[in-house]
C-alpha cells in the first residue's frame, strides 16, 4: 500500500509532485474540516504543515502509523517535540529554503528605519518636504548584534558583510565560526557595544519574552531593533517603553506576540494600547510575518522537505 501524507497546510505543488513520483500518495487536507483529518487519521504515514494546528500530544495520538512531520519553514514550536521523540516521529523542517529572502527582509527593514524611507513617503503624500528632518545614518562603521546564529542569523550576517559593519554574533548553543568580518560575542558585548540588535531565535520556554525590560534596559547606547522571529520573543509593552524613552531609536517588527498561532492575521479581539502605539510610531516599520515569504522561498522550502523526505531511510 501507497505511504499516505497528509497536507494540513498549503504548500508548493513541487513537494507533492516529488512525493507522488517515489509513490507516496498524497492527500489535499488543506479544505477539510477536523473530522476528514481525523477519519484519516489512522493509516497516515506522514503530515506536511505550515503552522495551521498546534500538534499536539492530543493531536499527534490520533496518527498511530505517523513516522514523519515536514513543517514547511524554519521554527517547530508548533509541534510537541518530546511526543515525536518518543515515538520515533521524524521532524524536517526547511529554514534553508527562506534564509535568504529573511536576510533581506532584514536589510530592506533596517534601511528602510535608518533613512526614514517609510516617515519620508508619508510625509510628501500629505504635502510636506522635509529633508532635514529626515536625514539618515549609515550602516558602514555601526555595531551590529545578531542574537541567534542559526541558518537565518547567519544568512544576515554574511548578507551585512559587505556594509562595513562590526558584526556581532551570539548563540547560547551553537558555535559561531569566527573570521575577519564576522565575530562571537557574549551578550554583555552586544549590550555595551551594539548600534543595532537582530534577533534570529525560536520560541521556546526559554526565549519566550528574551527581550523584556531588563533586556532594553541592558543597552549602553541607543539601538536600531529587528525581530524577524517570532513575535512572543519580544515583551510588546518594554519594547514601547524602550521606544518611548529613547533606548531603542527605531524598531523593524515583521512579527508581534499579538499574532494568532496560525500567524495569517492577529488576534481579533482589541489590542492593547502597546499595539496601537506601534501603529502609529513614525520610527516603526511593520510587515505581516513576510520576511521568508518570496515567490522564490515558496518553491525552495517545498523543494528542500521533498529532499529530506526522500533521503531519509525510515526503517
Amino acid at each position: 500500500m501507497k505511504n499516505k501524507v497528509l497536507f494540513l497546510d498549503s504548500v508548493h505543488p513541487v513537494l507533492s509532485q516529488r512525493l507522488s513520483e517515489e509513490n507516496y500518495q498524497c492527500i489535499d487536507g488543506f479544505n477539510e474540516n477536523i473530522d476528514f483529518i481525523y477519519n484519516e487519521a489512522p493509516e497516515v504515514f506522514g503530515l506536511v504543515i505550515r503552522s495551521r494546528f498546534r500538534l499536539d500530544e492530543l493531536f499527534l495520538s490520533r496518527f498511530p502509523a505517523l513516522r514523519f512531520i515536514a513543517r514547511s519553514g524554519s521554527g517547530l514550536d508548533n509541534i510537541d517535540q518530546l511526543y515525536c521523540k518518543k515515538n520515533k516521529i521524524a521532524l524536517f523542517n526547511s529554514p534553508e529554503g527562506n534564509r535568504n529572502a529573511v536576510a533581506e527582509h532584514v536589510l530592506a527593514l533596517l534601511l528602510g528605519l535608518m533613512n526614514n524611507i517609510v516617515q519620508a513617503n508619508d510625509e510628501i503624500n500629505k504635502g510636506f518636504w522635509n529633508r532635514e528632518s529626515n536625514r539618515g545614518e549609515e550602516l558602514k562603521g555601526k555595531t551590529i548584534g545578531i542574537i541567534g546564529y542559526g541558518h537565518n542569523g547567519k544568512a544576515t550576517a554574511e548578507k551585512l558583510v559587505s556594509f562595513g559593519l562590526t558584526i556581532l554574533c551570539y548563540d547560547k548553543y551553537a558555535e559561531v565560526p569566527e573570521n575577519q568580518h564576522i565575530k562571537s560575542a557574549s551578550l554583555a558585548t552586544i549590550f555595551n557595544e551594539a548600534d543595532v540588535v537582530s534577533l534570529h531565535l525560536p520560541l521556546t520556554k526559554e526565549t519566550h519574552y528574551f527581550a523584556d525590560s531588563d533586556f532594553f534596559a541592558a543597552f549602553k547606547k541607543p539601538i536600531y531593533f529587528l525581530n524577524i522571529a517570532r513575535g512572543k520573543i519580544v515583551d510588546t509593552s518594554a519594547l514601547v517603553a524602550a521606544l518611548k524613552s529613547g533606548v531603542v531609536k527605531a524598531a523593524g517588527l515583521d512579527v508581534l506576540e499579538y499574532e494568532e498561532t496560525s500567524f495569517e492575521r492577529l488576534f481579533n479581539d482589541q489590542h492593547s494600547e502597546h499595539l496601537s502605539f506601534l501603529k502609529q510610531a513614525p520610527n516603526v516599520i511593520l510587515t505581516p510575518h513576510i520576511a521568508g515569504w518570496t515567490k522564490e522561498s515558496n518553491f525552495l522550502l517545498s523543494d528542500v522537505l521533498a529532499d529530506k523526505i526522500l533521503h531519509h531511510n525510515f526503517i
